[in-house]
């Protein structure tokens, strides 16, 4: 949802406590919500919680939004804060597996590499490809990761990413830079796909 005056209307009756027009608010984004939520966290479950966790902060300090940047920079930058504060519990407790499968409602649908007019082989080794970039994916760095989803999975611009994460664009670009060649070597290395 881009900044519009509607959307500004809604957020000053969040303000005020209009629980119908929070709830407008994030029907616009709570898919987006969901899916970031998923792509680090790995799972359906944890990332339903994270995402009422979510939704839940930002409902309790929409009165704490400044507008200086736009309403979904803002969201991403608590969702990922809450999918990060989560990946801390899990290293804690030793829990610390990723997994990128993407779910049965296609959510995650761009890691989907399958070309639908391919054979049976062409699927297989397609199917082996997606499963080696979940893996290359979920094996990066936090900040990494992070990145890579933000840009790659969810298409945000960069300046939008170094908005959520609270550092320079080229900082950003560094990353992202960085986990492309960490990827492709991480692939390289996988054998498997190149027999």
């Amino acid at each position: 949802m881009s900044r519009t005056s509607s959307e500004a209307q809604l957020i000053a009756r969040c303000r005020q406590g209009d629980v119908e027009a929070f709830e407008t608010l994030i029907a616009a984004y709570e898919k987006k919500v969901l899916s970031t939520a998923y792509a680090m966290l790995g799972n359906h479950e944890d990332a339903s919680d994270a995402a009422q966790e979510v939704f839940l902060k930002l409902f309790a300090s929409i009165d704490k939004f400044g507008e200086q940047s736009s309403f979904s920079t803002w969201l991403y930058r608590v969702t990922v804060n809450v999918c990060y504060d989560e990946l801390r519990k899990r290293k804690y407790r030793s829990e610390n597996t990723v997994s990128l499968t993407p779910d049965e409602t296609g959510e995650s649908a761009q890691l989907q590499l399958a070309d639908k007019n391919a054979g049976p082989l062409e699927l297989a080794e397609q199917a082996e490809l997606r499963d080696a970039l979940r893996r290359a994916i979920a094996s990066l760095g936090e900040q990494y990761r992070t990145v890579i989803i933000l840009r790659e999975i969810q298409g945000l611009e960069y300046q939008q990413i170094a908005d959520i994460l609270h550092c320079s664009l080229g900082t950003v670009k560094s990353r992202m830079s960085r986990a492309r060649r960490m990827l492709a070597d991480k692939l390289i290395k996988n054998k498997e796909l190149f027999r």
